[in-house]
């Protein structure tokens, strides 16, 4: 398969994991007989200080032409600590999903067994976790109207909602339900805000056309209490923007780590993929970064084209590298594996593995049939 792939390592530790990710899609090319071209843009921070802007037009046009976009992150503490900045780094990121309109963020949420330790809760309670959440990515409170009166004392976002644009993200994720555990909540908080209760109407609604699927709708505070108790009684969540934001944030804790969770941003011809964990600016260039969320992103990018072998060669590679501790300190606390050993031996793992065809028998998939 030939695949044109947008690399936009963007700020912070971003271009230092996407290296490690580019890396291992270079170790599928390799093994698999592949032809992947990478081209590289700016975006964020930087973007801003070559071009004076968070996502140029060059960029744009790019990531529009390739095939998917593989994208690190974006952000500084020179923004984070100024917040009368009117021009940020983040909106380079929230510009290039309207414009590429990727309505579905897809966040897989699973246990690895060789990390089951690394989690703040009890191995009882989070053995087994397996979810994935739909969250709905270019409308809502993020993309609404914004105002801050003259004196700025007074400020407003408006949140707004369209039923087209709940019932596209609702639709994949029954079908995902429907591929998996056949079980869907939706979170919102339906008993306070008009827009949720338009999402709980048009999702009920869908509903009907899923009877194979069951509905479970859940206010976002119980939802919240739920994933930290009992986060093995959920398949697919389904939220809006800003809660499926605050939602795949709290997952981090059931993992262990922000370094390992990946997503993958989908529309109707567009797909972008890149890692939660944001741009971590206090690692940058110190070779710390855990690049594994990243490279989880490549493979789900590689899942996205159907290329189901490859993916599942870069999961069982990083499971080596779990069961081998050759992990980033994030893990362990303390190790002698940086950023760029970790990807080379994930890499070297795809071409040279000895244990693809354990990945069943091993539970460490990101989930069967993650994209829909």
């Amino acid at each position: 398969m030939k695949l044109n792939i947008a690399v936009l390592g963007g700020d912070g530790i971003g271009p230092e994991v996407i290296t490690q990710a580019v890396k291992c899609l270079q170790a599928v090319e390799e093994n698999f007989g592949h032809e992947f071209t990478f081209t590289e843009g700016l975006v964020g921070a930087v973007a801003m200080e070559k071009t004076g802007s968070p996502i140029p037009k060059e960029t744009i046009e790019l990531c529009k032409k390739s095939d998917a976009t593989l994208f690190g992150a974006i952000g500084t503490l020179e923004y984070d600590n100024d917040p009368m900045a009117k021009v940020r780094p983040e909106d380079g990121l929230l510009y290039l999903r309207k414009e590429l309109d990727l309505f579905t963020n897809i966040r897989p949420i699973k246990i690895f067994p060789a990390l089951i330790n690394n989690s703040s809760l009890k191995r009882n309670i989070v053995t087994g976790t397996d979810l994935v959440i739909y969250r709905e990515l270019t409308s809502g409170m993020y993309f609404g109207e914004k105002s801050l009166s003259e004196d700025g004392t007074i400020a407003t976002d408006l949140c707004r909602y369209t039923e087209e644009e709940i019932s596209r993200v609702a639709h994949m994720a029954f079908k995902a339900a429907k591929k998996r555990k056949g079980k869907l909540t939706l979170v919102d908080k339906a008993h306070v805000l008009e827009t949720s209760r338009l999402w709980r109407k048009v999702v009920t609604k869908i509903s009907e056309s899923y009877p194979e699927v069951e509905l479970n709708c859940m206010y976002l505070e119980h939802a919240s209490m739920a994933i930290t108790m009992d986060p093995t009684s959920f398949d697919v969540i389904l939220a809006s923007n800003m809660i499926g934001d605050i939602l795949s944030a709290q997952c981090n804790v059931l993992i262990g780590s922000a370094g390992l969770l990946p997503s993958a941003s989908i529309g109707d011809k567009n797909a972008m993929f890149e890692p939660i964990h944001g741009s971590y600016p206090q690692a940058k260039g110190k070779n710390i970064a855990n690049p594994v969320a990243a490279i989880f992103s490549a493979a789900l990018l590689l899942e996205h084209f159907g290329l189901h072998e490859e993916f599942n060669a870069i999961i069982s590679a990083v499971h080596q590298s779990f069961r081998k501790k050759i992990v980033t300190i994030d893990i362990l606390g303390s190790t002698k594996y940086g950023t760029s050993s970790v990807g080379d031996f994930i890499a070297k793992n795809i071409v040279d593995a000895d244990d693809n065809l354990n990945i069943n028998d091993e539970n460490i998939g990101l989930g069967k049939s993650t994209i829909i």
